[in-house]
């Protein structure tokens, strides 16, 4: 086998192109992105669905090293945050680093070599000292496990596969799901389709969005004088961190911000009946609170229905459900992703041949949601307890550059061939997420993609983004355990 190359990164989407960026920044140049479709992006590369944007403000959901000043609106359409990933691959040179087409099946730490072996789908191999999953926590699309979901006629896809070969115009279309994807698609395509029937398990609580385009003066400015976009950044990151109080502190404050929820509902929806079908069972917060100034008003045109008993099966021709059937041309899947196997479908097998599904039986386990006992070198990205309710992914993801970055200094300048978390450590921090969830409003009574089969939350950080920015600012060496180097063959400068 080749030279073991110093860091390999699985995955290209804020948090593979982010961490590479960042290692080639601070002097380590044998790094490798390896990607297994054919371009970079990740879940802004997968969803081009009409009406694909973000609802965390543009200014905020891009890098602190990459500043932007030109985005077209306050939060930024797919488009162009996908061409923003690939503007700064180009100019951080992670573009050359990049193995498109190269999908990870397995990686297992040999231990004699102290290396990760990584084997791809294509037969090939190779080694890194340091394996980073960059796989990011909505990448899988989940289909719901309807009767006669395959027997369907028409046309039927997820929206992260979304079919641009379909015309909808005058089609009759049913939407299966009401989340994040959904409130954006139906607004899009109920114009175009002939009929469009929504088929809603459960309602979410929706928000107005104060979207708006930027006008040019702005954007000149925003150029001109980078101290305004910083503080542009710092204000939208303050507006949104304080809204961790009501997701982690003080669930009960969560009332305030459900007023501004009935009173966008109260205007939109001049329907009563319409509207006391729109009102979720459950708090607000528990499930993920979306934005869209557009989604109630789609549900009043007289071409949309809004269907809420539950669908019991699917027919060549359509949608059944108890008391209706639905005869339809197109079904569009938004319904989400599998969210708590991180790794899957990857085969990650780390010391004395301990899988990483074995470690993770009862639920997804990680050290600062980075490391995990029993996987020397092997460093987590968006991994378990750090998702949020409330500000930007990509400062969690900034926090945890900054940890990884500290690990491999730590790895190159003792002589170490390799570090692990301890077990002690590790079941320390999840016993301390586990209390601290239970006063938060995600354990306030739903089931929601944050939680595993057995209703655990795994998935979010349950405090302030800057408490895990402090918790993060260096590895500890107390926590880990260590083996010594072992004369290697020297690493190529760069990749092949």
């Amino acid at each position: 086998m080749d030279a073991p190359h110093d860091v390999v990164i699985i995955g290209s989407g804020f948090g593979g192109i982010g961490m590479a960026a960042r290692l080639l920044a601070a002097g380590v140049r044998d790094v490798v992105v390896l990607e297994k479709a054919a371009g970079l992006g990740g879940t802004w590369r997968d969803n081009t669905y009409p009406g694909a944007a973000c609802d965390v403000p543009s200014h905020l959901y891009s890098f602190s090293f990459a500043r932007k000043t030109d985005w077209s609106r306050r939060f930024p359409p797919q488009d162009e945050i996908l061409a923003y990933l690939w503007d700064v691959a180009r100019k951080h040179g992670v573009l050359p680093r990049v193995r498109f087409g190269t999908e990870v099946t397995e990686a297992r730490f040999d231990e004699e070599a102290a290396v990760w072996r990584v084997s791809t789908a294509g037969g090939g191999e190779l080694a890194a000292r340091v394996l980073v999953s960059a796989c990011g926590q909505l990448n899988r699309p989940a289909l719901p496990a309807i009767e006669g979901r395959d027997s369907f006629a028409g046309t039927s896809f997820h929206s992260a596969r979304w079919d641009h070969g379909a015309d909808l115009t005058g089609r009759r279309v049913a939407v299966i799901g009401t989340g994040a994807s959904a409130i954006q698609i139906v607004p899009e395509i109920a114009p175009r389709a002939g009929r469009l029937t929504v088929f809603q398990r459960s309602a979410p609580y929706v928000i107005d969005k104060p979207d708006r385009e930027y006008r040019a003066w702005e954007k000149a400015l925003l150029a001109a004088v980078p101290a305004l976009h910083d503080l542009s950044r710092a204000r939208i990151y303050a507006s949104y961190e304080s809204r961790a109080l009501g997701f982690v502190k003080y669930p009960g404050l969560m009332k305030l911000m459900s007023r501004r929820f009935r009173r966008t509902l109260r205007t939109q929806i001049p329907d009563p009946r319409l509207r006391a079908r729109l009102v979720p069972d459950y708090p607000m917060g528990c499930k993920r609170i979306l934005l869209s100034g557009d989604y109630y008003p789609a549900l009043v045109r007289p071409d949309v229905e809004l269907v809420t008993d539950p669908i019991t099966r699917i027919t060549p021709s359509g949608v059944e459900t108890g008391r209706a059937a639905y005869d339809v041309d197109v079904i569009v899947y938004a319904t989400g992703f599998h969210t708590s196997g991180f790794l899957a479908p990857m085969t990650i097998v780390g010391r004395d041949g301990l899988t990483l599904d074995a470690a993770w039986r009862d639920g997804a386990r990680a050290h600062l949601g980075i490391t995990v006992s029993g996987f020397p070198n092997l460093f987590l990205l968006y991994g378990p307890y750090t998702n949020l309710g409330h500000n930007s992914i990509i400062y969690m993801l900034e926090s945890q550059f900054r940890y990884v970055l500290g690990c491999v200094r730590a790895l190159r300048e003792t002589g170490l061939a390799w570090i692990d978390v301890r077990p002690d450590v590790q079941d320390a921090f999840d016993r301390r997420m586990r209390e601290r969830m239970r006063s938060t409003v995600w354990e306030a009574g739903c089931a929601s993609w944050y939680m595993t089969a057995d209703g655990r939350v795994v998935n979010n950080w349950p405090g302030f983004t800057f408490a895990y920015r402090r918790a993060t600012r260096r590895p500890d060496p107390r926590h880990f355990r260590a083996g010594r180097a072992r004369p290697v063959a020297p690493a190529r400068s760069g990749p092949r």
